[in-house]
């Protein structure tokens, strides 16, 4: 299915993106204290501006790590199987662990992710903060802690999230019909 951006509807501008992800920031600000080491995970791509924007307001130390996983490919629709295409990680044994997501939708990569961080990694704590969560595609029993929207079933485009790798850089967030 050919997608145009002409055919883009704005669901939420960059003015509004950008006021809730610092509100997000806030939220994970009063869960650490500011003296407290954070490991904070960047799943890529999709999550590349969102993670960008929201640790410019973070306050306490930080490491950033980068992995990239994915389990749609070019469908609307998750493929049901996830492709692992780089899962490089420090040793994190003992270490608070924070993974930043565009979207959580059926839960497949998270669910894969964040158990092989707890188990393989050995991290004390992990927590998952994701910029949209769409509670009503939901395969698996994963929860994130910090979430600044929660969607419905549409697909959405910018800031990061796209369709065939486009629309990664709009600084909204848009939707076909």
């Amino acid at each position: 299915m050919d997608k145009n951006i002409k055919d883009l509807k704005i669901l939420i501008d960059s003015n509004s993106l950008n006021k809730r992800i610092k509100e997000l920031a806030d939220e994970i600000n009063s869960k650490y204290s500011t003296n407290e080491h954070l490991t904070i995970i960047c799943v890529l791509r999709g999550a590349v501006m969102f993670f960008a924007e929201l640790v410019k307001h973070l306050k306490m130390p930080i490491k950033m790590e980068f992995v990239s996983l994915s389990s749609y490919g070019d469908s609307f629709k998750s493929s049901g199987k996830v492709k692992s295409f780089n899962l490089s990680l420090p040793p994190l044994k003992d270490e608070n662990v924070l993974i930043v997501e565009d979207i959580v939708d059926t839960g497949l990569t998270l669910d894969f992710l964040m158990k092989f961080i707890k188990i393989n990694c050995k991290a004390k704590d992990v927590k998952l903060a994701v910029l949209f969560d769409k509670k009503c595609a939901r395969k698996f029993d994963i929860e994130p802690d910090f979430a600044a929207y929660e969607i419905d079933d549409k697909f959405i485009v910018g800031f990061g999230l796209d369709y065939c790798g486009l629309y990664r850089n709009l600084d909204y967030i848009g939707y076909f019909e």
